[in-house]
């Protein structure tokens, strides 16, 4: 994703790394968070990210020669992460392993619902009327307001005083 030059090419292939990442939650046994992954991540978001992309039509950019010390701390990042990777795999492989019960995962879609509408109701109904007001906020932002009553008052208006005129001239 971070290699194509094209941003089209790199949302598109951003979608992959979506369902590569939704292929771990399921072998995390999360089937919920992983279909959710899909359907939010690699559709809704990305059609809008293409779409946006589409819509500014950017044109291909020519590399800028000012900023070439930026591939050295790249560089000297992803050595970093690297690092960081080998030591969590480091730290897992020693971690005393302890039994999983398949039946009391926090992924399970049973469980995310029991959750959701009992312990955490009142965080997700505070959402539900954010969202709420958000979507009324964004209509009325993009509505068109046309006022036919100004431009008729501004017409009257200019034929008072159009007519005034005459009867001074007169």
């Amino acid at each position: 994703m971070v290699y194509h030059r094209n941003p089209l090419y790199s949302a598109i292939s951003l979608v992959g790394v979506f369902l590569g990442l939704a292929g771990l939650y399921l072998t995390l046994a999360a089937p919920f968070i992983a279909v959710t992954q899909i359907l939010v991540y690699a559709g809704a978001i990305m059609v809008l990210v293409v779409f946006v992309i589409m819509l500014l039509n950017l044109d291909e950019d020519n590399a800028l020669n000012r900023l070439r010390y930026l591939y050295v701390v790249g560089g000297g990042l992803g050595i970093a992460l690297l690092a960081q990777t080998f030591f969590i795999f480091y730290a897992v492989l020693k971690a005393p392993k302890q039994p999983v019960d398949p039946n009391v995962t926090a992924g399970r879609t049973m469980s995310i619902g029991t959750s959701m509408y009992t312990e955490y109701l009142l965080p997700v109904e505070i959402v539900a009327v954010m969202l709420l007001m958000a979507i009324i906020g964004a209509v009325v932002l993009v509505r068109k307001v046309e006022h036919p009553h100004l431009e008729l008052v501004e017409e009257t208006a200019e034929l008072r005083e159009s007519a005034e005129e005459e009867a001074r001239k007169a």
